[in-house]
């Protein structure tokens, strides 16, 4: 724990907000550990039940995670604001961000001359009574699903792929229910589900995605939902083929208990052919984002499921939010109906495969596995992260370490191949080389 905090109370609700005041001013850092439960008893003088209930609240938060002998630690990214990122190291001046997962600017389509379309015919300004999920933007959905063999007779919008996945993690669960999720996979999803108050149950991932066993044991484990990355899987890159698909309706199979989640972020930018889950469950939703094809300012996804589903969504978004901008619904709208458009994300996904396939190519000529069939991520298992991470920084590569998309898996590193250019390739995959394979003294043996 960071020696210059103290913490404070006397109650257990005191002295979780004594912890949160810790990490929303910098004073405790993401990773910090904290006293243990009897150690800081006896510093206030209170029971180790009123420590214990702290942290187990302070852990229902998804503030702080309780890793066995490691004790009790600050989470990566704890829901709340702080007053300084400290959850990366920055860059330093002058390297390459590959760290961002953020697709490449220069390959997304330009927004102005639909705004400005728009601004020419979308009419007098609507009120609260036409707010509602735009009836055009419902059509061109459903035939853009029903083309990759989604059902999604019901439809609705919601903030973003993520938006979705809360708001139907929050209808369907309640705090301490357990939601099985990729190991490795989407750090942003790991912070929900901890910040919900929900138990993660990892499920190992190869390139083929979720595996069979994996979502059996977690489905024994009591969990009561699972989520599934379709296709450009953060941060491996896997994607689920036809014959996963089928082991896993199988195994999905009249799981009345079960809500499954299937999130297809990359949507048109994948160069794969989608083998959705849809409908293996009575309880489900397919979530597709706009935001890596079209810009991450896009805030919207598209949201299909069973009837009952969609409902409990739309119900919660009308006694919260509202709805989704129909400014915004038009412009994705306009940006769906472009053929130009269309032309731009086929040729940015054809350049994200060059990059990504060139790198996974190149690491294997200099021996290293890595993993990358779909997306803009490359996922490449390491011995230690912190060398890896610390040895390109230092070389003037910024790669993101595994740790903040793992439970249990074993260490990796993720490199977005959007910032990368093709002439990149090369020369970091020899960085790479170097950094998981030190050239030193050998190593001392009896």
């Amino acid at each position: 724990m960071a020696a210059h905090y103290q913490i404070a109370g006397t109650s257990s609700a005191a002295i979780s907000g004594s912890v949160e005041t810790g990490i929303r001013t910098g004073a405790l850092a993401p990773g910090d550990a904290l006293p243990a439960v009897r150690a800081l008893a006896a510093e206030l003088a209170v029971s180790p039940a009123t420590v214990a209930k702290a942290y187990q609240e302070l852990r229902q938060r998804g503030l702080v995670v309780t890793a066995g002998r490691h004790g009790t630690r600050v989470r990566p990214r704890p829901p709340v604001a702080t007053r300084r990122a400290m959850l990366m190291p920055p860059p330093l001046p002058g390297a390459r961000n590959l760290s961002s997962g953020q697709p490449d600017s220069r390959l997304l389509p330009p927004l102005g001359p639909h705004l400005a379309a728009l601004a020419a015919e979308i009419g007098p300004p609507s009120g609260y009574a036409a707010s509602a999920v735009l009836p055009e933007l419902a059509d061109a959905a459903r035939a853009r699903l029903a083309a990759d063999g989604v059902p999604a007779g019901e439809i609705t919008v919601t903030g973003g792929a993520l938006d979705g996945i809360e708001r139907l993690l929050a209808a369907h669960l309640r705090p301490g229910d357990a939601v099985a999720v990729e190991d490795p996979g989407w750090a942003n999803l790991l912070d929900l589900v901890a910040a919900l108050g929900l138990r993660a149950i990892g499920v190992p991932v190869d390139d083929d995605g979720p595996t069979e066993p994996g979502a059996r044991a977690a489905l024994a484990a009591g969990a009561r939902a699972l989520i599934v990355t379709s296709r450009a899987q953060s941060p491996t890159g896997a994607a689920v083929s036809a014959d996963r698909a089928a082991a896993l309706r199988t195994l999905l199979a009249g799981r009345a208990d079960l809500l499954l989640i299937e999130d297809d972020h990359a949507a048109e930018l994948a160069r794969v052919p989608l083998h959705s889950l849809a409908g293996a469950t009575p309880a489900w939703a397919f979530v597709r984002s706009v935001s890596k094809p079209y810009g991450p300012d896009l805030r919207l996804a598209v949201l299909a499921g069973d009837e009952a589903t969609v409902a409990r969504v739309a119900g919660r978004a009308q006694v919260g939010a509202g709805w989704v901008s129909t400014v915004l619904q038009r412009l994705v709208l306009a940006l769906w109906r472009d053929p130009a458009t269309a032309d731009l994300v086929r040729l940015a996904g054809e350049s994200y495969e060059r990059r990504r396939d060139g790198l996974v190519a190149a690491l294997a000529a200099r021996g290293l596995a890595a993993h990358g069939r779909t997306g803009i991520n490359v996922w490449v298992p390491v011995p230690d992260e912190t060398v890896a991470v610390t040895a390109l920084r230092d070389a003037g590569w910024s790669v993101a370490p595994g740790a903040l998309n793992r439970i249990a898996a074993a260490p990796g590193i993720r490199i977005t191949v959007s910032s990368l250019d093709e002439a990149d390739l090369a020369p970091f995959a020899d960085a790479v080389e170097r950094a998981v394979r030190p050239a030193g003294p050998a190593p001392f043996t009896a």
